[in-house]
């Protein structure tokens, strides 16, 4: 995804199809297995309540779990001294804790991918930043290198699944029949991605406040079209529906697969930076940022200031035009009006005040035995 898109040059998609990618992964994987746990032979309303049921379960067990051994391991290098003194024993603590939030999900039948994601998410946020500076910079590198790494070792997977001549062999389909197949397979996978990116933009644009904040077309059209590369997991899943069974049907569903990964990847992954650079990035206008589009936390937080008279020498904000206090808006209102500003602040309220003290996070510095904090620590 960073070979095609450009955080510098489009933040806003890259960001958002980047984590679309990794959801869509994950939930991928959930809808997969509730699928799989579910007599579909005779499909009525029970059976649609249950699998809907069933993909709630997994999606929200498999996120409780990985929010659940991240602040374990945050809690765990805050406050335990073992690790702390040591770059190595800390970078260890993060990736085995991680690994084991996956691994626990897997043994639960979760979804191991949503469970790391989340995981990762809640590490950041506190265990990161409970760590040393060496540490820091140490798993900050290290899990781009094994990203990559990871990355790389995908795509040559892919491209030995595709030389397997066995597959292709017991298919014993004709090449008109495999086209057709995988055409069709493709045109469900334009079709659905349309269904589903489009409407759920254009309602995110009716309660935009500002056009800056809604998505325009065009931005809709990459969005659209970036998110058409299926990658491993389709891949995964296929054999893992298909490979048990040696007839040839299966084996024309894996080898249809491997067909439409390839085409959308080398396809549709060449033709995204040229495309974006033609649609988005040629005769666009530098974007200004303005301070005064968004409330600020500190604008919010003056909004939900008690009404009353300003005191002498209070701190109470006055409108300059009426010279009448600012008064109180509901938080109800404050929420429909700005939604995400609004909900912001409130988290941020909560996670400085009772989440922080207990899990660590930003602002958190570790005691380093021998450091001029830990020797001043010591002396005190």
């Amino acid at each position: 995804m960073s070979k095609v898109l450009n955080q510098d040059d489009t933040p806003f998609l890259y960001s958002a199809i980047f984590g679309e990618g990794v959801v869509n992964d994950a939930t991928s994987i959930v809808l997969f297995n509730s699928v799989q746990s579910l007599n579909i032979s005779n499909i009525d309303t029970l059976v649609a309540l249950k699998l809907l049921g069933t993909f709630l379960y997994l999606f929200f067990s498999s996120t409780a779990l990985g929010i659940a051994v991240g602040l374990l391991s945050a809690f765990g290098i805050k406050t335990l001294y073992f690790g702390r003194h040591s770059t190595d024993r800390e970078v260890a603590i993060m990736m085995l804790l991680a690994y084991l939030s996956y691994m626990v999900a897997e043994l639960l039948n979760l979804s191991g991918i949503l469970t790391v994601f989340f995981c990762g998410i809640v590490m950041s946020h506190y265990t990161w930043h409970n760590v040393t500076e060496s540490s820091r910079v140490t798993t900050k590198h290290g899990f781009a290198t094994i990203s990559f790494i990871c990355e790389t070792f995908i795509f040559l997977y892919v491209g030995m699944d595709a030389l397997d001549v066995d597959k292709w062999t017991a298919s014993e389909a004709s090449p008109l029949t495999s086209v057709a197949v995988s055409s069709t397979l493709f045109g469900l996978v334009l079709v659905g991605r349309a269904a589903f990116v489009y409407p759920l933009v254009n309602i995110f644009n009716c309660f935009a406040k500002k056009d800056s904040d809604k998505i325009i077309f065009k931005q809709q059209f990459i969005m659209w079209w970036a998110g058409l590369m299926r990658g491993a997991v389709t891949i995964a899943l296929s054999y893992n529906q298909f490979s048990d069974d040696s007839s040839s049907e299966s084996a024309l569903m894996i080898t249809s697969t491997i067909i439409v990964v390839l085409f959308s990847t080398v396809v549709f992954g060449s033709v995204t930076k040229p495309l974006i650079e033609a649609v988005l990035l040629r005769n666009a206008k530098p974007t200004v940022s303005d301070a005064t589009d968004s409330p600020s936390l500190e604008d919010l937080r003056l909004l939900f200031l008690e009404n009353g008279d300003p005191d002498e020498g209070s701190n109470q904000p006055v409108d300059e035009g009426s010279n009448q206090p600012v008064r109180k808006r509901s938080s109800l209102r404050l929420l429909m009006a700005n939604p995400t500003s609004t909900a912001h602040y409130f988290w941020r309220k909560f996670d400085d005040r009772f989440m922080r003290p207990v899990f660590g996070g930003r602002g958190f510095v570790p005691f380093v035995p021998g450091s001029p904090t830990g020797a001043a620590d010591e002396t005190s």
